[in-house]
């Protein structure tokens, strides 16, 4: 990140968190440390392969933290860093933000789980 040259702050926070799948990746570990799995079930539509690129991106930028068991099998698990948890008063503001345009437009929504605010 720190190679890449920004115009304004906005710009920095929306390369870190934009995309399709890094904000919901950063909606599942609100809740704390998940394994590789976990995150597959809670965003069953992402592949594995888009799935380790977007954790290593979040990693990269300092948001998620990658905790290396040293067992056999390994055993990895992933969780939100200080900046990462920072984020969540964000993401539920974008929610609430989505759930009142979605009422104003008469957009349907499937009811996920892993998109209720807990």
């Amino acid at each position: 990140m720190e190679d890449k040259e920004y115009s304004c702050f906005f710009q920095l926070a929306t390369d870190i968190i934009g995309g399709k799948w890094k904000s919901m990746v950063l909606w599942s570990l609100k809740k704390g440390v998940k394994r590789n799995g976990e995150l597959r079930r809670l965003i069953p539509k992402i592949s594995q392969k888009m799935l380790t690129q977007q954790l290593r991106e979040l990693e990269e930028a300092g948001v998620v933290e990658r905790i290396i068991y040293q067992e056999i099998p390994p055993k990895v698990e992933y969780k939100l860093t200080t900046f990462g948890e920072k984020l969540i008063p964000i993401l539920h503001m974008l929610h609430d933000w989505g759930k009142d345009y979605a009422q104003d437009n008469n957009i349907k929504i499937i009811k996920d789980a892993n998109c209720e605010i807990d």
